[in-house]
Formats: C-alpha cells, structure tokens, sequence
C-alpha cells in the first residue's frame, strides 16, 4: 500500500555555497526586452565576427585559417603540402568550431573547388567542384593543401606590426584581426555572406583591372571607372550583358543586379550543343533539371536529350537537337527559360571598423587605400625603429674602433662581472644599451676587420633612417609605394579575362513569343475521363478508336495544336491546359486519362471539356432542380497561367448536363418523369458569375428531375418542334408544367 503523503511536510531546503537568492522565481518582463539582451549580442556576433567579409577581403574564418597555414610554414616554396586534416587541427586553436565546418571552408579556398578567380590554396585530390552540386568534396584524410605563391601578398610584413594582434578565444595565443594584403582583395575574389538581417554579396574582379583601377583613383579621386574596370570576372567565364547603367549603379552604390549568360558551340556532326561555361551562380544539374522539366511540360520540343559529360578536363553539358533545329534560336529560348543565363545579384556590404556598410567600388577602393596607407605607415615606422636601434649600437662599435685595447683591458681589469657594463659605459661614455652590446661582442669578433665592416652599414642606416622620417611625413610618398606594390603584384599575377561582353547590339532581344508548332488535329474524350489527340493523317490510317470496355467517345472536336482547353469535373471545378500538353497518339491506343494528366483531386471525375482559341460564346449548365445558368466563356479566361479555377460553376444542386453554344441554339431537355421541353438558349440571360445558380426553366412534378440536356440539330428539329416553349420564366417564377401531350420515350 502506497504510503500517505504528510500534509505537513515541508519542502526540502538546499544549503549550497552556490545558492543564489532568488533564483527560480518566476520575472515578469517584456518581450523586447528579453529580445535585446539574449538575441541581440548573438546577431552583432553573427554581423561582425562571422558572415561579413572585412576590407582585407576575408571574413574571420578564413583568415583564421590561412594564417595557421602561414605559421605552420606553408607559404614556403620548399614546403611539401600537408594533410588537409592537420591544417583544420591547427585552426582549431583559433577557430573554436567544428572541424567541418573549417574544412567546408578550406574547399571554397582551394584551387580545385574553382569558386575563386585567384585561388589562395594549392591543392591535391577531390575538393569538388563550384558548378556541380553533385560533386562533393573528399575527406580531410585524403587530400593535401599548401598555400598559393599569391599569398605572400597576404603576409608580407606581417611581422612588422602592420596589423593588430589579437589574442585567440581561449588566450592562448595571437591572431591578427586583419591580414596586410597589398591589393584589394576584397574586390578580386568573389564573397556571399548571410548574416542577421543583412547580407553581402560581392562579385569578383579582374585582378589587373581592379590594380589599375586603384591606381587611378589615387592619384585622381574623381577617375571614371568604367574606363578602367571594364566589369566582374566570373571564374567560371560565359558572357556579361553589358549594361553600362546598370553596371554605373553597381559602381557608385553597391547594389545591382548583372545578367550573365553560358557560353556554347554547336557541333553540326553530333547535331550537340556543347555548354562549357554557366553563370557563376547556378550549377550544371540546375540547369539540366530545368530542361528536362521543360520538355516533359511540352515547353521544349527541339531537343532530344540532354546530359552532363562533366569529367576531368572540365564543364559540359551536352544538349543533342532535333533534325532542322536552328541551335542559336533554340539557345534564346533557352535563355529565357533556364538557369543557362542567369543574374548576379550584388550587394557590396563590407564592415570598416566593426561596422557594416554597402558601398560602390568607388568608396570601398577609397577605404583599402587608407588601410593599406596604415599599413605602410606602420610598417615604415616599425623598420625606422629597428634601424634607430641598430644606429645605435654600430655607433658605440665606433667608438671602440678608436682603441679597441682599452675596451679589451676594460674587460680583463674588471674583477666583477656586474661591473663589466658599467665600466665601458665609463671608460668609452656610451649607454647602458650600447655597453650590453659590446661586453655580448665574442673575443674572436674583437678585431679591426670585423668592427670595420660593422661600422661601414652605419652611413647606409643613417640615409634610410632620413628616407623613413621623409616617408612618414610626406603621404604621397606613401602612396607611391602602395602604387608600385600594385603594380608589381599587377605584373606577377595577374591573368586574361575570363568573363567576355555580350552587348546591346551583339544580343539578340527577342520577345517570349509561343512557338508550339500548330497544326490540325482530332480531339477525343471519353465518357471514363480519357483523351486523345490525334493528326487527320493518323485517324486516316486507323479510325477504330481503343477504349476501355464499356467505355465510349462522348465527345468529339476539330481543333489545332495550340487549341486551349477547358476541363470541367464534377466538383464544380475547371482545369486549364493546350492541346500541345498533350502528345499526339493513334487511336489504336488509349490516351491520356485526364484526372491523372492534370493532378485532379482524390475521387474527382471529369464530366466534359470545351477547346476554345478566342473564349468566345457561352456554356448553359443544366442542373437536377431544373435550373440552368448561362456562363459566358469569357469568364474562364486568365492572364496568369492558372491551371485551377474553384467554382467553375454553382455546386448548390447535381450537374446534369453542360452545353456549350458558340451563338444562340434550341436546346431539347428532358426530365426523369417523361417530359421535354425545346427552348432557345437566347431566351436564357447571360450570368457574370460563374458560380450563378441560373434560373427555373422548367416546372418539375414531384419526386421528379431534370435527366438530360443536349442542342437540337436541324433534321431534329421539325419533329420536336411541338415541345417548344413559347418563352422561359425568369429566375424565380416557376415555368408552366407540361401536359401528357409532351412526353417522350427515353432511348
């Protein structure tokens, strides 16, 4: 038996030094506020420490990353290349992610991946490529990375405090927060970062055009860029639509969209089309995708088969073409309809000084010239120093050279060791700093020769010690030495442009015209929901039509193949298609079955179809109270490609019958209790609402219903003519009952 709580107990009580009075208690607070003080420093993180690059033209993991390379002695040309699993263990004492995470980012470095125009990674084995989403990367275990030559203009002088250090996140060692790079990187290689409310998205840049571009614009501010920088320089390659406006916005704003196009050859002997290049921003199993979509919609007819002959000498997808396929016209349509041209959306945000900014090229080239300007300063003063303290010690050299016995009996007089410094400081009136130097000197350097040749740099330290301080007060000496660094990388690694010009005139601006051939066609529907379309010449040589058992032709059209088709269910609702969605069959065979073909819904039937090519005339819909509405076709016209329209028609009492009329026609209904009535459907006005309930046009006795509707031909209409109405009531007043005179026998 469970024992029985005592009321009385009381709660427990925790005696604990860590105790924190009032804890656990239950706070009030608003929503904003709990917003700013928990998701606030997690987006600033995001902004300013991972996903926007900085001016050096790196975010954080990557200089992380190329930096542990640089220490690990990667750079050096003599260096074998590494395991790519050792160098993320490495980067890990800076980058507290996980490890594949840092090697994701390694992959977009590296030269094999090809996302870069100017790789920063040598690298052997699979990295994958950027164009092919299929093509995945190999395991950190098996490939092998070093640093490109291109990185010495990362690091040089790095040591020369150029840059702030910083230490890493556990405090165990320096990283730098910015790498001195001696041009402007953050234009040459391409960057995409998604942070918290904002993004960045910077194209890339050829790297001779954007060295002389930055040039230019230092010596003038108010340089015409366009004349230099001629556009991106996708390392993919295909062809830019210039825009010059658009590529002005780009320039002076940050923000811009660029349409860039693949580049092809047709081979007339394969009858191929053969893409070797595809927009920086889509992939080749994207564009091979919309293709094959394309065709099975019917969009495309042109092509034969399409598949990607991607291997190791590069990019191809090859596009086979029908016989008599102009391959140029088929590739416009293509444009227009694929990922084969494509846009590059740009968004030039960059933080300057832990804040993020969009700006044009103008002002970003603007803000690495004075960085770099820093760089150079700091630099210049850090080697003026050293040089100062050098100068200092070879002068206390020169004074020994004068009598370098008495600096040696200086030495050997001396009975206390600590009394060695202090001495020469007397004996040759030199500082502390100078007497350490030369008491350090070895007795086998105590010569005439050595200190000679040692004192001899002395003049060459004070004419650069001169050049330094003219440098640093003079700021267009310092850009001068940032123009010839440009120059000289200009000249070392710069590289033919990959992505050419398509312009104005040289594209071909052609309207999205429908080219679905047209020609004559039979259309047939079955009682069951199927459908055919079939050439005159095919029903020639074959009229038995194929059905179902029990199964009939219920409706039969002459039309043409880019006939529209209007589906109507049972469930009051109306399907669009064109008879060129469907493929031309025999009538040897079944057909399409029209719920499936056009994704009707769970237990939907279709009850009748209308081709029309101008929506012109109406449909009467007929109804079991005995009520019909006059729908005018019009009202099933779109201007969007809607392929579902709900409330084709009102759904407040079962359909029995639909007529379509092109002008007014009799029509001959019937109803289940052995009663017709002939009416002409002008008597009947149109409805602008396609889900109108109609109006009464018959009167029916009890228990009775309407059974059928259907319009009188003209070798029906004398015998019939005896049933006719001489008018209809309108919606509302019930229409006169028919007597015994006017019942027919159901055949």
């Amino acid at each position: 038996m469970a024992k029985k709580k005592n009321s009385s107990d009381k709660a427990p009580v925790f005696k604990h030094e860590a105790y924190i009075e009032g804890s656990g208690s239950v706070v009030d607070q608003h929503i904003t506020d709990v917003l700013k003080s928990n998701y606030m420093p997690y987006a600033m993180s995001v902004i300013v420490s991972r996903a926007l690059p900085e001016i050096d033209g790196f975010k954080p993991s990557h200089r992380k990353l190329l930096y542990m390379m640089y220490k690990r002695g990667l750079l050096s040309p003599d260096k074998e290349r590494s395991k790519s699993a050792n160098v993320v263990g490495e980067t890990m004492k800076l980058n507290p992610h996980g490890d594949q995470a840092i090697y994701e980012t390694m992959v977009r470095l590296t030269r094999g991946n090809e996302s870069l125009l100017h790789p920063y990674i040598d690298s052997k084995g699979n990295f994958g490529k950027q164009y092919s989403s299929k093509t995945r990367f190999a395991a950190a275990r098996y490939t092998e990375v070093k640093l490109e030559k291109i990185c010495n203009e990362l690091f040089r002088d790095i040591d020369h405090d150029t840059v702030d250090f910083v230490p890493n996140y556990d405090n165990t060692m320096q990283e730098p927060t910015l790498l001195p790079a001696t041009f402007p990187t953050v234009l040459v290689n391409s960057n995409t970062g998604i942070a918290v409310s904002m993004a960045s998205n910077v194209c890339p840049f050829n790297l001779a055009e954007i060295c002389e571009t930055t040039i230019a614009l230092m010596k003038d501010p108010n340089h015409d860029i366009l004349s230099t920088l001629k556009g991106p320089d996708f390392p993919g390659g295909g062809f830019l639509l210039y825009d010059e406006a658009e590529l002005g916005k780009v320039y002076e704003t940050g923000r811009g969209s660029l349409k860039v196009r693949s580049k092809y050859s047709f081979d007339s002997d394969s009858k191929c089309i053969e893409v070797t290049q595809i927009p920086y921003t889509t992939t080749v199993e994207a564009i091979q995708d919309k293709i094959i979509e394309l065709i099975k919609a019917g969009k495309i007819r042109e092509i034969s088969d399409v598949r990607d002959e991607t291997d190791i000498n590069g990019l191809k997808l090859a596009i086979e073409v029908k016989r008599g396929t102009d391959p140029d016209k088929l590739m416009q349509k293509l444009y227009r309809l694929t990922p084969l041209q494509d846009s590059y959306p740009c968004n030039f945000n960059i933080l300057i000084a832990g804040t993020p900014k969009v700006m044009g090229v103008r002002e970003i080239l603007t803000e690495w010239t004075a960085f770099r300007e820093e760089c150079v300063m700091r630099r210049t003063y850090f080697d003026l120093q050293k040089k100062k303290e050098k100068l200092h010690l070879l002068e206390a050299l020169s004074k020994i050279l004068l009598d370098i016995d008495k600096a040696i009996k200086i030495i050997r007089e001396t009975e206390e060791e600590a009394d060695v410094v202090p001495n020469l400081m007397i004996g040759f009136g030199i500082d502390e700093i100078q007497a350490e130097y030369v008491a350090e000197i070895k007795l086998r350097n105590i010569n005439r020769q050595y200190i000679l040749r040692r004192v001899e740099e002395v003049d060459q330290l004070r004419k650069d010690i001169a050049e330094m301080e003219d440098i640093l007060r003079d700021k267009k000496k310092i850009r001068k030495i940032i123009i010839e660094e440009l120059k000289e990388v200009s000249k070392n690694y710069a590289q033919p442009r990959r992505t050419f010009f398509y312009y104005q005139s040289d594209v071909e601006e052609e309207e999205d015209v429908d080219d679905t051939p047209d020609y004559a066609v039979n259309l047939f529907v079955s009682e069951s929901g199927y459908f055919k379309k079939i050439t005159p010449q095919s029903l020639r040589m074959s009229s038995e039509q194929k059905l179902k058992d029990g199964d009939y032709i219920s409706q039969t059209f002459e039309a043409t193949n880019k006939t529209d088709l209007i589906f109507f269910s049972d469930k009051a609702q109306a399907y669009k298609s064109k008879a060129s969605a469907f493929d031309d069959t025999k009538a040897s065979v079944m057909g399409d079955y029209v719920p499936a073909k056009l994704s009707f819904d769970e237990g939907e039937n279709l009850r009748l179809m209308i081709p029309t090519t101008d929506y012109s005339g109406y449909i009467i819909f007929f109804f079991e109270n005995g009520k019909a509405a006059k729908i005018p076709l019009k009202s099933y016209e779109t201007k969007t490609n809607r392929k579902k329209l709900a409330n084709a028609y009102s759904d407040k009492s079962p359909l029995v019958a639909a007529v379509f009329v092109n002008e007014d026609a009799d029509i001959l209904i019937r109803t289940t209790s052995g009663h017709a009535l002939v009416f002409n459907s002008g008597m009947i006005l149109p409805k602008s609402t396609r889900d109108s309930q109609g109006v009464q046009v018959i009167t029916l006795r009890k228990n009775a219903q309407l059974a059928s509707a259907k319009t009188i031909t003209e070798e029906e209409a004398p015998e019939l003519e005896k049933y006719r109405a001489k008018s209809v009531p309108a919606a509302g007043k019930p229409a006169k009952e028919l007597g015994d005179s006017n019942q027919l026998s159901f055949t």
